[in-house]
């Protein structure tokens, strides 16, 4: 990319969207086109291709995607298949008749089986029956991938995709009622301390095991895909080590300073016991992550206090 291409970031209001969009700009990248929902729903395909006849963007990362904890995965299970299809799809195509020079799809590593061998492989993709309290949404990522692929595949266009990991970071959801584990775990001890609380419930066992990275590092990883030579068709985003639930709530807590104590509702679902990416693709390139996860939950927290986000 030169530093005046014209580059669509698709979700700039998610948190990995902006994050993009910070990197770009720390970079020098100065030629950035962004649409929120009411100017352009991606989920209908006669506006988003009037959108890319119009623009002609030669850049694309597409992070547009309706996304969701457990609890929104389970609930909203056919918006999640729906949306996520229709904007990917949407998107995918009309970057091909535009003549797009270069797309990154990014996708999510629950795409992987549930019970695939740890750490998880590209080559897993699609080996196994996935983890049914986040099916459809997995489903819709892996039709993304395919088109990606199959896109390169017959029409030689260079669309490839990243799965990330677990995110956190500026720009997260920490509603409680559709967020992931470690928004989720910030907002309810912050929340225990204020009201000087003596415990805080976690849901399922705390046995899981989980891998987190600070979308700042998932960013720089897709500025360095996305200028790469010759980039991988796949290739996961991660920091390749991961952590307990329980753990994971301890250091939360040790981090807001939450003096109570851990209670586990194992009547909730835990979740894929275990979901470690395997980084050697993207580290044999070159790439690997720089922000420690304790560092990382404190700078957050920190941003959320002065923000006053809860």
């Amino acid at each position: 990319m030169e530093k005046n291409s014209k580059i669509y970031i698709a979700g700039h209001r998610g948190m990995v969207g902006s994050a993009i969009i910070r990197a770009l700009s720390k970079e020098g990248f100065n030629n950035i086109i962004t649409r929120n929902s009411k100017e352009l729903d991606l989920r209908n395909q006669k506006d988003v291709a009037t959108f890319f006849n119009d623009e002609q963007p030669e850049y694309v990362f597409l992070a547009a995607a309706k996304v969701g904890g457990i609890q929104a995965n389970n609930c909203y299970r056919a918006e999640f298949l729906y949306d996520n299809l229709m904007i990917e799809a949407n998107i995918i195509h009309s970057a091909y008749l535009s003549k797009v020079k270069r797309l990154l799809f990014l996708g999510s590593s629950c795409i992987y089986p549930k019970l695939a061998p740890q750490p998880l492989k590209e080559e897993y993709l699609l080996t196994g029956p996935l983890e049914p309290t986040n099916e459809p949404y997995a489903i819709a990522k892996i039709a993304g991938i395919k088109l990606c692929e199959t896109y390169r595949d017959q029409y030689g266009c260079d669309f490839f995709s990243a799965m990330p990991t677990n995110l956190y970071g500026p720009n997260d959801n920490y509603d409680l009622e559709n967020s992931h584990v470690l928004p989720a775990l910030i907002r309810k001890f912050h929340t225990a301390k204020i009201n000087d609380d003596e415990s805080v419930e976690i849901w399922g066992t705390g046995s899981p095991k989980r891998e987190f990275l600070h979308v700042n590092d998932l960013a720089e990883a897709c500025l360095f895909l996305m200028q790469h030579p010759t980039p991988p068709t796949l290739s996961n985003i991660g920091c390749g080590e991961d952590i307990s639930i329980k753990e994971l709530a301890l250091t939360v807590k040790k981090v807001i300073g939450f003096e109570g104590e851990l209670k586990f509702d194992t009547s909730k679902p835990d979740g894929t016991p275990r979901k470690l990416l395997d980084m050697t693709v993207l580290n044999k390139l070159g790439w690997k992550h720089k922000i420690d996860l304790a560092d990382g939950i404190e700078t957050v927290y920190q941003s959320v206090l002065e923000q006053n986000i809860f």
